[in-house]
């Protein structure tokens, strides 16, 4: 692993964890195309490290709101979110860590095939798009309730599969269930933060802490720092644009793929 690779992955990483167009897939597709060494798990624990850093560095202001108004619900709303959301998205969370708990092997070893990964950039990809075409959402987050939220937290569940994006699918969820663009993405993120630190605790047990080094410091900064800005874009993006970008992005990605692993 050497810094330039580090850099290059770290920014993959913080890019691809938000945006709705796979992080774990980007982390075996890239090394794919351009024929590098599979990074290993470890080197993959800390990038996801990174952007959990990332999250939580957003929206810890948020999270203080939501977590106070959740633990004082009699109290004075200290946000613009619903007064339970603190406790939507602890029921929102429960589908995701079975899944993780019980598919985490699968995710690290049957799943992590190139030409499936290119069935769900592409798949998922064209379901986003449709979410965001067909439907024109007007539910906000106070809106949410604890049903939309657990659908979209078993939803959540499929992001195990690299290709299909975590971002990606809650917001299609989202979208699906009438929210508008805003909230989609806003509860998606949010629902991200409890999962990435669920996530890495649970790859941390297999962590070696021997390969440790330069190269894995410099990719937990990097995929920190490009995460905190991809957040704040596509927050931004969607307030005039659509998900159709991502979309079409997905379908190049899957079919350049698709191309290399018939013909290498």
């Amino acid at each position: 692993m050497t810094i330039l690779h580090a850099i290059i992955l770290g920014i993959i990483q913080g890019i691809s964890e938000f945006l709705p167009i796979s992080s774990s897939g980007h982390l075996v597709v890239i090394p794919y195309i351009f024929n590098w060494h599979y990074q290993g798990l470890d080197f993959d624990v800390a990038l996801h490290f990174g952007t959990a850093i990332a999250i939580i560095a957003f929206f810890w202001h948020d999270w203080i709101s939501i977590i106070g108004d959740g633990l004082n619900p009699h109290g004075k709303p200290q946000t613009k979110y619903p007064h339970n959301l603190f406790w939507i998205i602890v029921v929102s969370t429960i589908p995701a860590a079975l899944g993780g708990y019980f598919l985490d092997k699968l995710a690290q070893t049957a799943f992590r095939n190139e030409l499936l990964i290119a069935i769900t950039l592409a798949f998922f990809g064209l379901l986003l798009w449709l979410a965001d075409s067909i439907t024109n959402g007007k539910d906000q987050i106070k809106d949410i309730g604890y049903l939309k939220g657990f659908i979209v937290g078993v939803a959540q569940i499929l992001a195990i599969v690299p290709g299909v994006s975590r971002s990606g699918i809650t917001t299609t969820a989202g979208l699906f269930l009438n929210m508008d663009r805003q909230s989609a993405t806003r509860f998606s993120f949010l629902l991200a933060t409890p999962t990435l630190l669920g996530a890495f605790l649970l790859t941390l047990k297999d962590y070696s802490w021997s390969s440790f080094n330069l190269a894995f410091f410099i990719a937990i900064l990097v995929s920190a720092i490009t995460g905190f800005f991809a957040i704040k874009f596509l927050l931004r993006y969607i307030e005039k644009h659509g998900y159709s970008l991502f979309a079409i992005y997905r379908l190049i990605i899957a079919a350049i793929v698709a191309i290399i692993y018939f013909t290498r």
